[in-house]
């Protein structure tokens, strides 16, 4: 089981080393002359001053602004390295459990978008008419998830996807909320037996949260079902219904006594109603709450609220057979606010510690998500048929801001390439010898590098591998080439053991292998 808690107390970020080529123009095309000889100082001579008068001009004298838009960020070595170990780990549990990788293109028709996420569509990037297709971003991956299956007639599926969205949010990227970000949805598509598919994607939120090492969290879980019967029963209009679910969505964020003030005074709600939901939203508990409103007088009497509380019952069933369910709480205020959803939702946080002036842990933040969605591959079928579907999406930018602040508040080094060993040199005048020595360890598939250099001093190339955490040395010398062997050093504890040119490959796999 591949684990990432070394990485909450691995250490401090590598310096970003990036590399600023020419500033690209404000506005405007650059047009390459051919009226100088060509070649590679000529015409980069010349692209560079066609560059700064275009940025010139656009920019009236000023120099171009050089940031990233509102809502993204750049990321240097380090962070891209901790990602991919972020990311790997969340991948092998998705494939731990069956799920095979899918693609979908960054772009949709905009009508594909559109309706499916209630108060959220405004969020959508929607782009410009070119002249053909209506087109926007995606905006998660569930949907086209949803027009794939149904574009493939598609029936049966389990797959995960790993890949950015963008959304027209208010960015805190304090908070790990960005306007382009990564989502990692695992989802299974199919006719199942009830709840058997749901308490899978229960277990692999799980899973990945207990590997990660993050610290305590808690999976709510509650069922639309359940959450349109009590609207009916306290005397929401149906008409009001999503709406009303947009407000309760937010409980997580504000106080009820604000999402109530929204409820009366904004969308139109009765008193009475508002407080009959606060009597309702404030519940949470496990089996034996699912009991207790299996016997409300109210809620037994509505069909839907019904069958929503015998499936949640089945799932907490299986949840103890997964033996998770001290993780678990139904939660009456869970609504999660897109539209599609239609039975059970879900979503994890992670919890502060409890203390003297808490009684119980306070959530900060959500890090997953997700839910049952039988309708929304019919939207998109032409005869209607329905596929049905549950899901869940990692929360990764979530997850990676949290290992980030961990990182830096340490002292350690993160490594940001998988270099084994450098080929390396004693003495002068054997450029050609090193050369030779990394072709034949890259042929073999050792991760190798060497110095760009012709007479490296020796110093340098130790504190290279120094710096950058590289493990191994392969020095090539005149003695060394003589006796036919490379004098291998291990850079942690400086120990040199003169290894045969043949046996070379074998013993730095044999002592970079992880265990």
């Amino acid at each position: 089981m591949l684990r990432l808690g070394p990485l909450a107390a691995a250490g401090r970020l590598l310096p970003a080393g990036p590399r600023f080529g020419p500033p690209r123009p404000s506005g405007g095309r650059v047009s390459l002359s051919r009226s100088r000889p060509p070649g590679p100082v000529g015409d980069r001579g010349l692209l560079a001053r066609q560059v700064r008068a275009a940025a010139g001009s656009a920019g009236g004298g000023r120099s171009p602004v050089l940031k990233t838009p509102k809502g993204t960020r750049d990321h240097p070595p380090a962070h891209a390295a901790l990602r991919d170990r972020l990311l790997a780990a969340v991948v092998t549990c998705f494939k731990r459990h069956g799920a095979a990788a899918i693609d979908t293109p960054v772009l949709e028709l905009r009508e594909t978008l559109m309706g499916k996420y209630g108060e959220d569509t405004k969020l959508i990037y929607e782009l410009q008419d070119q002249g053909g297709e209506l087109l926007a971003l995606r905006y998660d991956l569930t949907v086209p998830f949803a027009r794939y299956l149904a574009m493939n007639k598609i029936t049966n599926m389990k797959r995960y996807h790993v890949a950015k969205v963008y959304r027209r949010d208010n960015p805190a990227t304090t908070r790990g909320r960005y306007r382009e970000f990564y989502q990692c949805d695992f989802d299974i598509a199919g006719q199942f037996d009830p709840m058997i598919p749901d308490a899978e994607c229960l277990k692999i939120v799980h899973e990945i949260l207990s590997d990660l090492q993050l610290g305590d969290f808690l999976i709510k879980v509650n069922d639309r079902r359940i959450l349109d019967g009590m609207f009916a029963v306290c005397g929401v209009p149906d008409s009001k219904f999503r709406t009303i679910c947009s407000s309760v969505d937010k409980l997580d964020k504000i106080p009820w006594e604000e999402v109530r003030s929204e409820m009366v005074g904004e969308k139109g709600l009765s008193p009475e109603a508002a407080d009959h939901i606060g009597d309702y939203v404030q519940l949470h508990g496990g089996l034996d709450l699912i009991e207790q409103l299996l016997q409300d007088p109210k809620l037994s009497q509505n069909k839907l609220a019904k069958e929503g509380l015998g499936d949640m019952k089945l799932l907490f069933e299986y949840l103890t057979l997964f033996g998770i369910t001290g993780k678990i709480s139904f939660d009456l205020s869970l609504a999660r606010g897109l539209d599609y959803y239609t039975g059970v939702i879900f979503e994890a946080v992670l919890l502060q510690p409890e203390n003297d002036h808490v009684e119980e842990p306070v959530s900060v933040g959500s890090v997953a998500g997700g839910g049952r969605y039988d309708g929304l591959v019919g939207m998109f079928d032409p005869k209607g048929r329905k596929v049905p579907c549950v899901g869940v999406s990692i929360g990764i930018e979530r997850i990676f801001s949290i290992l980030e602040q961990r990182v830096e508040a340490s002292e350690e080094k993160i490594r940001t390439t998988e270099t084994q060993v450098l080929v390396a040199s004693a003495q002068k005048k054997l450029l050609e010898e090193r050369l030779k020595l990394i072709s034949e360890l890259w042929n073999a598939g050792i991760k190798a590098e060497v110095l760009y250099k012709k007479n490296p001093k020796l110093l340098n190339q130790l504190q290279y591998c120094e710096d950058t955490g590289i493990p191994l040395v392969a020095i090539v010398g005149e003695q060394e080439l003589k006796d036919g062997v490379v004098k291998l050093r291990v850079v942690a504890t400086r120990e040199e053991v003169n290894v045969r040119r043949e046996s070379l490959v074998e013993e730095i796999r044999m002592r970079t292998s992880r265990p």
